[in-house]
């Protein structure tokens, strides 16, 4: 294949796949919200089922799910008949993922799920189905087609199952008034948790570990001290104890680029002032926002106290740094 009809393929793809979940967008109705208010009003946990690449796609909203709030349990249709179905309290609800609506794994189970009172809301791609027809709640998730050259490989049907278990759980987030303290008490190992529950003030390096200068000293008393404490930049200080400018590694091999005499030019010559900076008490995750979002990336941010009192230096190394 040329690496046109290569690029030309996957934008297809692509497309095909997102104009499926803009389709699925004129098809809601009055049973994703019955769907959303028979979650909520359960105390329980809900059960969501499949089997093959629907199995995978109810895994994957299962953890969605639980980690936005919502107690949820991926059930294998296959494993459920030999003993998982164990884990059910009576009254907890079930998702049943299908493209077909015919799969005969899901499709058994639904009597005996009724028997444990459970309300039955099925994502199916055919709503005129044996699935779509005995379920409580139906929710359509029909494609018209796959996006594959054959037509018949699972991706934009498990693309929009996939989508649709996110509009669920992003309804119900709001719904529960979720937050991000709530998000970071069930991430607390990962980087997400990280930036939501730590401080700047608990990973930044204290004034007194970093290269600190007046704006009078040289760029080689600068060198020097960055030498003796290497954490990638130095930050200019007023007598009273202000940070004034900050001179970074990225500073000084631009500087040498030059004809400069490291005993002549001074600090306060080069370095750049008013430099973006953060506070102690801001989240680790603002931090990155300060620094990432940006044309020109930032490593090295200066924290400041009120009235821009220099504390200390954080490197986008020690935000990254794991625990």
């Amino acid at each position: 294949m040329e690496s046109s009809e290569i690029l030309s393929l996957a934008r297809a793809t692509l497309e095909c796949e997102a104009n499926s979940i803009l389709g699925a967008v004129e098809k809601l109705d009055s049973n994703f919200v019955r769907a959303v208010e028979t979650i909520l009003s359960h105390r329980g946990k809900l059960l969501v089922c499949g089997v093959g690449k629907s199995g995978l796609v109810a895994s994957k909203i299962a953890a969605t799910l639980s980690s936005t709030g919502t107690p949820a349990v991926f059930m294998h249709a296959c494993d459920a008949v030999h003993g998982d179905l164990g884990v059910y309290e009576p009254g907890d609800p079930t998702i049943l993922i299908s493209n077909s609506g015919s799969t005969v794994e899901c499709l058994r189970l639904i009597p005996i799920l009724k028997n444990f009172n459970s309300t039955i809301i099925a994502l199916v791609g055919n709503t005129d189905s044996p699935m779509g027809r005995e379920s409580d709640i139906v929710l359509d998730v029909s494609s018209h087609g796959e996006a594959d050259p054959l037509g018949i490989v699972p991706t934009n049907s498990t693309t929009l199952a996939m989508a649709m278990g996110d509009a669920l759980a992003c309804a119900l987030m709001k719904a529960r008034g979720f937050s991000k303290e709530d998000f970071a008490r069930f991430h607390p190992a990962g980087q997400l948790g990280r930036n939501l529950l730590l401080k700047v003030g608990d990973v930044m390096h204290k004034a007194c570990d970093c290269a600190v200068l007046d704006d009078s000293d040289t760029i080689r008393v600068a060198v020097i001290e960055m030498t003796r404490k290497p954490l990638g930049a130095a930050c200019i200080v007023s007598p009273s104890g202000k940070i004034m400018g900050i001179f970074t590694d990225g500073d000084l091999r631009r500087l040498l680029q030059k004809s400069v005499d490291l005993d002549v030019v001074k600090c306060g010559d080069v370095m750049t002032r008013s430099p973006v900076s953060v506070a102690p008490d801001a989240s680790l995750g603002k931090a990155v926002e300060l620094m990432e979002n940006r044309k020109s990336r930032l490593s090295v941010l200066p924290v400041v106290g009120d009235g821009g009192d220099f504390l200390g230096l954080l490197r986008i190394h020690d935000v990254y740094q794991p625990q």
